[in-house]
């Protein structure tokens, strides 16, 4: 009979039960995340699309990643207030938000959190 080491067993089962619930930790959480980003998706749909009055009053940006050779990222938020004082933040694309300044005064049009539109009000020269 030859020499078995008992830890050895225990060590092997052990780093096949961490590697397992590793997998299942990450899985969840893709899940979950797919999960959120659907229940937003829904829920925007459902909702009706309003014309609003508005003035834009802030803009801003959150910028991640970026760092060695990883590529930045960067999501565009306006806020917006309706007459009653109210405000709405929105996200928007990069070439949408630039066309937005603070003071701007239109008509928004957007659905739950989805920016649909904004119709600048000129006003005329006198």
């Amino acid at each position: 009979m030859g020499y078995s080491d008992p830890t050895f067993g225990f060590m092997d089962t052990f780093g096949t039960v961490f590697l397992v619930v590793v997998f299942v930790v990450i899985i969840s959480v893709f899940i979950i995340g797919i999960g959120g980003s659907i229940k937003t998706w829904s829920k925007n749909n459902s909702s009706p699309e309003l014309t609003i009055p508005v003035n834009v009053k802030t803009k801003r940006t959150e910028t991640r990643g970026g760092t060695g050779d990883s590529a930045a990222n960067t999501w565009y938020y306006v806020t917006f207030e309706v007459q009653s004082g109210d405000r709405i933040e929105l996200p928007l694309r990069g070439h949408e938000f630039g066309q937005l300044a603070e003071g701007d005064q239109g008509l928004l049009t957007y659905q739950g959190t989805r920016y649909i539109n904004f119709n600048r009000k000129i006003e005329p020269r006198t």
